[in-house]
Parts: structure tokens; C-alpha cells; sequence
């Protein structure tokens, strides 16, 4: 199928009607994992890998009430959360890893959640994506969150640059900071709703502005 003159445009120039398109095709764009407190969405989200979010959201309902502080954390015996956190999915791993992260925000961060890159990303278990997710959505920072979704949905519209990290920084550059947390969550939704492995093209918001060309009929 022959691009048209928009889908073959730049990036930069197709990059505003697209937020705004996916802003409006998902009004409700924004974080889908249940939380009150930096400590909360970070615990939240290192469950969530490999894991559906309203899966999550169940466990933590009960977690949440239970364990209130790094301390509380650090302190649960290894098997028990393991089995409080089982239907998570690799709860052996999950347990391991919140625990292990817990005791480090009580070593090096007075238990506090730390409100930058560098300090999360020295945390056990948390890498760029989570450390933007709670960056973004827990202290108001700008950062781009980049997973499976977001990497999908950027590449098919060539929004992305070559190398590591290369969805993060091909996103960064196309839009200005204040952008950023709406341009993480309305990528997730189309990712998640629309721009499948197997996209949904006909009934895509910007399928006009979008340059892959393998699309479906």
C-alpha cells in the first residue's frame, strides 16, 4: 500500500497531531495501577512485569493495606510475601526484588522513595521504565516510560532513534517535557488497544498520520 504525503512527513512534523489525536481516542490515558504514595506505585510496578495491571491492582488491594513502609517490607519474611504476591507471576523473584529494593530505601534513601533517575535506577530491581513510571506519576518529573507498548506504537510511526534507549530519546525529541507524562500514557493505551503485534489499523486514530506499512484491512 503507497504512503500518502502526510504518513511519508517527518516525525517531528506528524508529532503533535498524533498526541492529540491519541489524547482524545483515550480520554482516560494516565497511570492503571492503583496507588497513594511513591512507595506504593513502586512496589506496584515492579509486580506488574509480565503481568496484567488489573491482576495487580487485586493483589495490592490487600498488600497495600498490610504493608505500609519500606521498613514493613524489608522486614516480611521471604516465603510469605512470596505467597501474598503469588498470582503476580516469578512471585519468587517479585518477593526477592521488593524486599531487596526495600532494605536499600532504608540503607541509603531513609526509606524514602528517592525523586530521581540516578537514586531509583541504584535501586535493586528498578530499571529506566519503572523509574520513569514512578518518576512521572509519583513526583510530577518528566520522563518518557518505555515499555513493550510504547516501543511498538513508536517504532510503527518512526518516532524512535537507533541504539539503546533509542524509543526514550526519539520521544524526548519530538516533544517538550511537559508532554512527556501524556505522551507515555496515551502511547501505552494505543499499544495496548489498537497498535497490537497484530495492530487494529482500521479503526486507528491516526492511521492517516502513520507511516508502517505492513497495516491491516
Amino acid at each position: 500500500m503507497a504512503l500518502s504525503a502526510t504518513q511519508r512527513a517527518p516525525a517531528k512534523d506528524r508529532s503533535r497531531p498524533v498526541l492529540q489525536r491519541l489524547a482524545k481516542a483515550y480520554p482516560d490515558w494516565g497511570p492503571t495501577l492503583t496507588f497513594t504514595s511513591p512507595l506504593e506505585l513502586l512496589v506496584a510496578t515492579i509486580l506488574a512485569a509480565q503481568a496484567r495491571d488489573e491482576r495487580i491492582n487485586e493483589i495490592t488491594r490487600s498488600l497495600f493495606a498490610k504493608y505500609r513502609t519500606a521498613r514493613d517490607y524489608a522486614r516480611a519474611p521471604q516465603e510469605r510475601l512470596e505467597q501474598e504476591i503469588r498470582a503476580s507471576g516469578f512471585f519468587r523473584n517479585k518477593a526477592k526484588a521488593i524486599r531487596t529494593m526495600s532494605a536499600q530505601l532504608l540503607e541509603e534513601f531513609d526509606g524514602e522513595v528517592p525523586r530521581d533517575m540516578e537514586g531509583l535506577t541504584s535501586l535493586h530491581g528498578v530499571g529506566r521504565k519503572t523509574a520513569s513510571i514512578v518518576l512521572g506519576a509519583a513526583f510530577g518529573v518528566p520522563a518518557i516510560a518505555v515499555d513493550r507498548h510504547v516501543e511498538r506504537a513508536a517504532s510503527r510511526l518512526r518516532m524512535n532513534k537507533k541504539g539503546t534507549d533509542g524509543t526514550e530519546r526519539g520521544l524526548a525529541a519530538l516533544y517538550p517535557k511537559r508532554d512527556w507524562y501524556k505522551v507515555t500514557w496515551t502511547f501505552v493505551l494505543h499499544g495496548r488497544r489498537t497498535c497490537m503485534p497484530t495492530p487494529a489499523c482500521p479503526r486507528c486514530p491516526i492511521r492517516d498520520l502513520c507511516p508502517y506499512p505492513r497495516k491491516t484491512l
